[in-house]
């Protein structure tokens, strides 16, 4: 076997129904008695419930989080947390308040517990994407992943169906550009075609039931690989793509990825089928095509002009995501990208691999 280097995140995992409520259990076993829950506005509803479960050992609530965790957020949030003393940070919500807990925690040094209600996965990364002045940029190190992490599939469970697919496909770009990622090895590959599995499974559940228990448990379970697995390769030509879409151009996170995945796998599947091939062998066909159509036969969005983005803005996209690339196993160039993106942009299904 060849030499491969593999290192393991350090977060505790809590995964079962009815786990919500130990979330008090979770901070006094940090030693904390002063726990600030951090959620969106729209989330005040589950953010009250948090500091219900956390009784004594809340010490405040900031909803405030938005998306791609801009600069200015979080300073503010901090400033709070410092006004009250906090020792704990309790992120309850999906992927935007995940990034503002980290953003905090690696600001702070204070422990950081999240209780998903997404299928995100960034919980289990040391992933931090942040947007100032109009540009996302990320860090990636181990005092941006979180402390412990609460998976709680009750909280799902009136997940609206739309997010749920949208957020679904999300976690699987993740694992699917894990496939090709530079510094791939068997155990991230592993749980790549695992949490792809898991995910594909769960959303078809959900696609024909969303009241379906199997359908979320599954889809959840998968979003913890899938994460899981993001954290522990480096990225490539996605997440540079959605990363250029989201903090330029302020795309909604979650389905941009799910328009984008297709595309940006169909652009490296040319250049590394065999990489791809679990792809090929889970959705039945050439991976860009076939995720396309199982996108849309689970009800996503598959055109980002369907997602308010212009077209007189796609040579800009294409020229900043083509500057300062990721590493790709694929070259990047800003004419394929523009070509590509073009393709997403009106929803076509991408191109067939050279045979």
């Amino acid at each position: 076997m060849n030499q491969f280097s593999y290192k393991s995140g350090a977060a505790r995992i809590e995964f079962g129904r009815g786990n919500f409520g130990r979330v008090r259990d979770l901070v006094l076993d940090l030693s904390c008695t002063r726990a600030v829950v951090l959620a969106t506005e729209q989330q005040g509803e589950i953010a009250e419930t948090a500091t219900k479960h956390l009784g004594s050992v809340a010490g405040g609530s900031f909803a405030g989080a938005v998306m791609h965790t801009p600069i200015e957020v979080t300073e503010g949030a901090a400033a709070y947390c410092d006004s009250v003393q906090a020792d704990c940070l309790v992120s309850v919500g999906g992927g935007s308040t995940t990034g503002l807990g980290k953003a905090i925690s690696y600001r702070t040094g204070l422990p950081h517990i999240v209780v998903p209600t997404t299928y995100a996965g960034s919980e289990v990364t040391p992933i931090l994407g942040q947007t100032e002045q109009g540009l996302k940029t990320t860090i990636n190190d181990t005092k941006v992943l979180p402390t412990a992490v609460i998976y709680d599939p009750d909280l799902t469970d009136t997940l609206p169906l739309k997010m749920s697919i949208v957020s679904g496909l999300n976690a699987m770009a993740h694992a699917a550009e894990a496939l090709y990622a530079q510094n791939r090895n068997p155990i991230s590959s592993m749980l790549a075609v695992e949490g792809l599995s898991a995910m594909k499974d769960g959303l078809g559940q959900i696609a024909s039931d969303p009241q379906s228990k199997s359908g979320r448990d599954s889809a959840l379970y998968g979003a913890w690989l899938c994460g899981t697995v993001l954290g522990q390769v480096g990225m490539a030509l996605h997440h540079k793509i959605c990363h250029t879409l989201g903090g330029s151009f302020d795309m909604p996170h979650a389905e941009t990825h799910a328009v984008m995945l297709p595309h940006t796998i169909g652009y490296n599947a040319q250049a590394v089928p065999d990489v791809l091939q679990p792809i090929a062998t889970l959705f039945g066909g050439e991976p860009g095509p076939a995720l396309y159509e199982y996108a849309k036969s689970v009800g996503s969005p598959v055109a980002l002009k369907d997602l308010g983005f212009k077209e007189e803005d796609l040579d800009r996209a294409a020229s900043i995501a083509a500057s300062n690339p990721y590493w790709n196993p694929r070259p990047i160039d800003e004419a394929g990208l523009r070509v590509m993106l073009q393709n997403a942009f009106d929803g076509a299904t991408p191109p067939h691999t050279p045979q």
